[in-house]
């Protein structure tokens, strides 16, 4: 007995001395989707190669095992195998196989993470910051002043925070021009301007989106989400159009303004017409009517299923443990496909809908990504409400789509084939 038990135990010791990786697995049976990011990003800052198993186990990482990262993984509450080198061998082959819908891509580049949004406390969250926090994923916050002084060359991903690139103060005017933060925003919006050398803060914002544009066609990777999308184009679309009424500029806007909007300058949108009415909350019809024919339990949309050997990017940008989301509601919520561009990839859609909620594209050396909503766990998220608490939703479908695109830069690059 006493020898089965040695002999047992020295297997044992064999088989973890040949245990030569570590399978973060992202299927069901991860603990906390959400914290395996931020491990494999950990990793990444100590110049540890992550590999990236697209479509295998829900899109799973493997990495060189060792204490240090169990432990880590063990500290964040993160689900992993160790797993033998004749393992790791057969699921290299596996995926290798010209029949599988697999792929390697292998993240050798930490990313430098930038995220635009105001240095002033406002009423309501963004989902991004959020999530890179709960992953800890460390990320810098710049705005106006930052961009336009050209620090932007300093980062590989750029987030878009719930933002009015228009000049129109998100076009909160009508229900909330009396509240102090409204006025407080539009106060220091102005002075930044002025200080800048703007006569207008729709001028300002105009600069600033024509640098994040010049940042994305130098080989930046740009994501945005909520009203960070449509207004980014359409203030793009308006450039030399005076689209602000006097509320907001103190002047007039130009009646025929949306029969010289310009679509050949903007990423994503055509052929949409500007909301010219200044009481509205939306900017324009390029997001979808706010009374839509589906209620909270059956808003979903689905991802597609790319071919992960020959669109590598897209199925990146997809890697989830379900194909179906669940939608969720903002400013800018999604998409109506009438008004994006043909060469504009779409990841997530509600077909019945006929409205897309993921959608990416190329501009110049760089890559976009626009997300339609405001907060994946919430479905109707209204001004000042209380933040979401992610540790309530470690495994949230909606919020992997964030962080997919978070580590994207730092893939080693792979010529497509698409």
């Amino acid at each position: 007995m006493r020898k089965s038990i040695l002999v047992l135990l020295f297997c044992c010791l064999s088989l973890m001395s040949m245990a030569s990786s570590l399978l973060i697995p992202m299927d069901e049976s991860q603990k906390n989707h959400l914290k395996a990011y931020g491990i494999a990003y950990w990793m990444l800052q100590r110049e540890v190669v992550v590999d990236w198993l697209l479509n295998y186990r829900g899109g799973s990482f493997l990495i060189p095992n060792s204490q240090q990262l169990q432990q880590e993984c063990n500290i964040r509450g993160v689900s992993y195998e160790v797993i033998p080198d004749v393992q790791v061998n057969s699921i290299l082959k596996e995926i290798a196989d010209p029949e599988s819908n697999t792929d390697l891509v292998k993240l050798e580049k930490v990313p430098k993470i930038a995220v635009y949004s105001p240095k002033n406390k406002l009423p309501w969250d963004d989902a991004v910051t959020m999530v890179l926090t709960y992953a800890e994923i460390p990320y810098t916050l710049l705005y106006d002043e930052e961009v336009l002084k050209g620090d932007l060359p300093k980062y590989d991903w750029l987030h878009l925070h719930h933002e009015d690139f228009t000049g129109q103060y998100g076009r909160f005017y009508a229900q909330f021009r009396m509240m102090s933060w409204y006025q407080q925003d539009v106060a220091i919006q102005e002075k930044t301007a002025h200080a800048l050398g703007f006569k207008k803060v729709s001028e300002m914002k105009l600069a600033v989106a024509k640098t994040i544009r010049d940042f994305t066609a130098g080989g930046g990777f740009l994501f945005a989400m909520c009203s960070g999308t449509d207004s980014f184009d359409i203030a793009l679309a308006a450039e030399g159009i005076d689209i602000c009424e006097s509320m907001y500029d103190g002047d007039a806007a130009d009646p025929n303004a949306n029969a010289k909007l310009d679509y050949s300058k903007t990423f994503a949108f055509r052929n949409f017409k500007i909301d010219m009415n200044p009481y509205n909350y939306e900017f324009a019809d390029i997001d979808v009517p706010a009374i839509r024919t589906v209620d909270e339990t059956t808003d979903l949309f689905s991802l597609f299923e790319f071919s992960a050997k020959w669109d590598v990017v897209p199925t990146m940008l997809t890697q989830n443990h379900t194909r179906i989301i669940k939608g969720f509601m903002g400013q800018t919520t999604a998409f109506r496909k009438e008004t994006i561009k043909p060469d504009v990839l779409i990841l997530g859609e509600n077909k019945a809908l006929n409205e897309a909620r993921y959608i990416h594209g190329e501009y110049g050396n760089g890559t976009w990504t626009f997300y339609g909503g405001h907060d994946p766990e919430d479905y109707r998220h209204q001004v000042g409400d209380p933040p979401t608490d992610l540790s309530l939703y470690p495994n949230s479908p909606g919020y992997r789509l964030i962080l997919n695109n978070v580590l994207f830069p730092a893939a080693k690059k792979k010529k497509q084939k698409t």
